[in-house]
């Protein structure tokens, strides 16, 4: 799996997942899927594009395909629920909805007379999934293109010319392109000075740029691009630390060590002797927290919050 592009692996043809999780925080990435975020209890902070918001107990965030999210969450408590989906289970000819906010208050699913809607998306949905029943993957189906097509019917979306118009949106694409670069191209000398070129930035601009989409600074992103690499080649190719190392993207072995210990908790040697080897499927990353818990049948981009 690439590191920050994800790319979800589902158990049947039907391209829907679903989880809920206590206190999860979870790192930058964006993917094809469309995914909602229901908050079940608590309270989480949000980043979806550059939207930055904290979501209640109640709320729906929508995060539409091919949106940079992230939730960094630390110091609250929470519950929530995931529904992952290909939009190709909505329709074949899917389009970006283009809210003004992806945020769906408590309040509005209320107004949108939605807010039980979501409740029995949420329930029924895991339960079909679970139980498996005859006609499962068309109920699924019409669940939810039927609740988000109401969503779209009620929140409320950009026009049409702030969409064709909007520099937000040349600037979301051009990071994309980059991020596929660094997927493809880990290995090379990716400076930020050349990172900034590719996206027509100064250098200033555009790390800021990053930071606020990806929700971290360039080098800690492409350096964790690197270890994940990293992390896969030491569990499946065979190949001498060394030249792993140099493989990923790192000049020399003590930089190499350094930084995978950093990421993963592991120095690469302590990695390869894990006892559980189905542990190795999973690296941690560094983000704000001191402590983190791999989150087992999910993304990498997910880690667990801990309290200091």
């Amino acid at each position: 799996m690439k590191a920050f592009h994800e790319v979800r692996n589902y158990d049947s043809d039907l391209m829907v997942w679903q989880a809920s999780y206590q206190n999860i925080s979870f790192l930058a990435h964006w993917h094809q899927e469309v995914e909602l975020i229901y908050v079940c209890s608590g309270q989480a902070r949000f980043c979806v594009n550059d939207d930055e918001f904290t979501a209640s107990a109640g709320d729906l965030v929508y995060v539409d395909t091919g949106d940079f999210h992230y939730s960094d969450s630390g110091e609250y408590e929470n519950c929530l629920s995931f529904i992952v989906l290909n939009p190709g289970v909505i329709g074949s000819h899917y389009h970006h909805a283009h809210f003004v906010h992806p945020l769906v208050t408590c309040e509005m699913l209320k107004t949108y007379h939605m807010e039980q809607d979501v409740l029995r998306l949420f329930s029924q949905v895991s339960e079909e999934l679970t139980s498996r029943q005859a006609y499962y993957p068309e109920i699924v189906s019409a669940m939810l293109r039927e609740f988000i097509f109401r969503l779209r019917r009620c929140h409320p979306r950009l026009d049409k010319a702030s969409v064709i118009h909007s520099h937000r949106l040349d600037t979301l694409s051009d990071m994309q392109q980059l991020l596929t670069y660094i997927d493809e191209h880990y290995g090379e000398d990716l400076t930020l000075a050349f990172a900034a070129e590719k996206m027509n930035l100064s250098e200033s601009h555009f790390s800021r740029t990053f930071k606020k989409l990806v929700g971290l600074n360039y080098v800690t992103y492409l350096n964790a691009v690197r270890i994940e690499q990293a992390a896969s080649m030491l569990r499946d190719s065979g190949k001498k630390i060394t030249d792993i190392a140099l493989s990923c993207g790192f000049g020399n072995i003590r930089s190499f060590n350094r930084t995978f210990k950093e990421y993963t908790g592991y120095t690469p040697t302590q990695f390869l002797s894990l006892p559980d080897s189905s542990a190795r499927n999973f690296s941690f990353y560094k983000r704000k927290l001191d402590r983190k818990e791999y989150v087992r049948n999910d993304s990498l981009t997910l880690v667990q919050n801990l309290p200091g």
